[in-house]
């Protein structure tokens, strides 16, 4: 593999690090999380790992909370999902300007 098939996935909190993921992964990740997004509206992120996890568990060899976590922080910091504060607290809907990657 070479430095094109990764990139850095942004953490929202500054003390933390940034994380450098396999490209393939990430958009593998986001696409679910997108698709459940616009099937079934706000959830909370629980909820909504869970789903990921249970439709990317064949797929990934590694644990696929890691790159759900990792990838829903990504998206959030890049404006591609925020936060539903008329939901319960933890709750995520689709951003209103999504950035490409």
């Amino acid at each position: 593999m070479n430095a094109d098939d990764f990139l850095v996935a942004i953490n929202p909190d500054p003390m933390q690090h940034s994380v450098h993921i396999q490209k393939a992964k990430y958009d593998v990740v986001r696409e679910a999380i997108l698709e459940n997004l616009l099937e079934y509206g706000p959830m909370t992120f629980k909820q909504l790992g869970e789903m990921v996890e249970a439709q990317l568990q064949d797929v990934f060899d590694d644990p696929v909370k890691w790159y759900y976590t990792v990838v829903r922080q990504d998206m959030e910091v890049r404006g591609e999902l925020r936060r539903a504060p008329k939901f319960k607290r933890g709750s995520m809907r689709l951003g209103n300007f999504p950035l490409a990657v």
